[in-house]
């Protein structure tokens, strides 16, 4: 094989395209070829003390409930969220989740309530208000951009297959939100949740670390309080990532179920869409008006006979009861101290839950993905982006080469932190004839599948795999770019298969989750593992818009130069306290 078809060859490790994919993940999209029923949730978060907002922290479900009941209407709602936002993203925190509201949106929402006062509601979502990220073509007066100047001003052909799904359902699109430029499939280097269109989206959590990507405003967004629900999309991480960073639940469904028609692609083998949301509840509750057959999305076709309607009957906080479950731990654990800490006093509420536990219970091959994979994404988005650029108007761009063109044009704006080393990799690649494409498809997706996660589930006959989602975040580095360590997103994302992620504890400030994931079409299952786990753990906390944490220390100093810590060190240090280290370890601390 060609070194340059071989991505494995290319001097890319692990940690570099898991820095890429797992953690900044990607879009999704094929244009055309080619991102309780009624009952509030027991686990909706305390809100922060010192929020006013009204609805901080409230369900899809209680805000039905609301609308329902008179208390509000679609258009209050709509225009208390505008306002949050306004005050929190656009200024205040400034969080930069929101790349851009829509002007058409309370005109929407007061149609909804007319809609409502004749009697008739479309469902749960009817009146919700609901962000999209900035790759979901919306045909209105919004941008679709990917968060790149160079898509400013172009016109899509129809909205994206999703967001007719939600207008259909009676949402609200309140605005788009922000995201790694391109799904961040544009350089080694990025840091996640920056655009060229609207810079640095921040972590809400702490202001100053990275949200995690590429659906990182859509993550923060939701976590923030500045709408009920959010979209993201995801190639390899970019749902579940955000989503286990910014404290929220992440849906990451069966390639098929939902779809990708009108969403700016990478690659059409594994590029989904999915709901980002506070609650395992409100998940299931978008993920019910996602589903169907597409005519403008093949992939869809697929999921006839496996979708559901309303997942909100899946919602049993008995659920785990008669569960097998496994544990995934090899490579996902002695990475972080905190992160393991954080997940080991969650496992055993599995078996306090009536699951059984079968712990180790590692994937096959999940090191060896990544040359495969990222060989066949490089191949797949040259051909996909200039599908989708095809169907715009307004807009001369058409080619990847034209987009390279565009970003050396105007790289103070496009470039001023990183370049664009996977635009110019991929443009090097020939076309999805090539031999070295079709044996990377065929192994990525025999490793993932069938020599993957199906055969550790068939040999523990298991319901779903259990892992820690990721690490902690950290700190943003515009310079260096992201500082990730891991994340469990590659072997269900190249496999096609289903991904839950749920809050399930803090280092410090910092927010950690864990991953539900099992065979095709198990979203059912996957739901009713998440939600019960989530009703037992209730982890998920309102974030504080801290400015920071974990990042500046400062021991005040006595008259005499020495603090009284520091001279328990220094007590320590010279024999008073047993200090138990051999050279090779001193030689690490100094």
């Amino acid at each position: 094989m060609d070194d340059r078809r071989d991505a494995s060859r290319d001097g890319i490790d692990r940690r570099s395209f898991l820095k890429y994919s797992a953690v900044a993940g990607a879009a999704a999209s094929t244009i055309p070829a080619l991102g309780i029923a009624g009952a509030p949730n027991a686990a909706a978060a305390t809100a922060t003390p010192g929020d006013s907002f009204r609805w901080n922290e409230a369900t899809i479900a209680e805000l039905q409930a609301a609308m329902g009941s008179g208390e509000i209407t679609s258009l209050g709602l709509t225009r208390a969220y505008i306002g949050r936002i306004e005050s929190k993203d656009f200024s205040g925190p400034t969080l930069n989740s929101v790349i851009q509201l829509n002007p058409d949106a309370e005109a929407i929402a007061a149609a909804l309530d007319d809609e409502r006062q004749a009697g008739h509601v479309r469902g749960p979502l009817h009146g919700i208000p609901i962000l999209v990220k900035d790759n979901v073509a919306t045909a209105d007066k919004m941008e679709t951009t990917a968060g790149s100047l160079a898509l400013l001003g172009s016109k899509v052909p129809r909205d994206a297959g999703i967001a007719g799904d939600l207008r259909l359902a009676g949402a609200v699109l309140v605005g788009k939100t922000n995201l790694s430029e391109w799904a961040n499939f544009r350089s080694f280097q990025s840091s996640s949740g920056w655009s060229g269109r609207a810079g640095q989206c921040l972590m809400p959590y702490v202001l100053d670390h990275n949200g995690s990507g590429s659906s990182t405003g859509s993550a923060a967004a939701v976590a923030a309080n500045f709408a009920a629900g959010t979209i993201g999309t995801e190639t390899d991480g970019s749902i579940v990532s955000p989503a286990t960073t910014c404290g929220v639940v992440g849906i990451k469904p069966t390639l098929g179920l939902t779809s990708r028609s009108g969403v700016v692609p990478i690659a059409h083998s594994q590029d989904v869409t999915g709901p980002i949301c506070r609650t395992v509840a409100d998940a299931a509750t978008m993920l019910g008006a996602l589903v169907g057959v597409d005519p403008f999305d093949d992939a869809t076709k697929e999921s006839v006979g496996h979708f559901h309607r309303d997942y909100r009957r899946f919602l049993d906080p008995d659920g785990l009861r008669g569960a097998r479950i496994g544990i995934w731990r090899e490579g996902n654990f002695g990475l972080s101290p905190e992160s393991d800490d954080v997940v080991e006093s969650v496992i055993p509420e599995l078996a306090s839950l009536g699951a059984t536990v079968i712990d180790p219970a590692d994937i096959p091959h999940a090191a060896d993905l990544f040359g495969p994979e990222f060989t066949v994404l490089l191949y797949e988005f040259k051909h996909d982006v200039a599908a989708y650029l095809s169907g715009l108007s307004q807009t001369t761009v058409r080619t990847l080469a034209d987009l390279i063109e565009f970003n050396a044009a105007h790289a103070d704006q496009e470039m001023p932190w990183f370049g664009q080393e996977l635009f110019e990799l991929s443009e090097t690649f020939g076309p999805l004839t090539d031999p070295a494409y079709l044996d990377a498809l065929r192994t990525s997706k025999r490793l993932s599948r069938r020599e993957g996660i199906l055969a550790v589930m068939s040999e523990h006959n298991l319901d779903a795999i259990f892992a820690p989602t990721g690490q902690p975040s950290w700190t943003i580095d515009l310079v260096n770019g992201d500082h990730f360590l891991n994340s469990d997103s590659s072997p269900a994302a190249v496999a096609g298969f289903p991904h839950v992620t749920v809050p399930a504890g803090y280092t410090g400030e910092l927010p950690i989750g864990v991953s539900f994931m099992g065979r095709a079409w198990s979203e059912p299952k996957l739901i009713k593992y998440a939600y019960a786990f989530e009703q037992a753990v209730q982890a998920r906390k309102a974030p504080k818009f801290l400015p920071s944490f974990a990042v500046r220390d400062f021991i005040p100093r006595t008259s005499s130069g020495v603090s009284g810590s520091s001279r328990a060190r220094s007590s320590a240090a010279s024999g008073t306290a047993s200090v138990s280290a051999n050279p090779e370890q001193m030689a690490r601390l100094l």
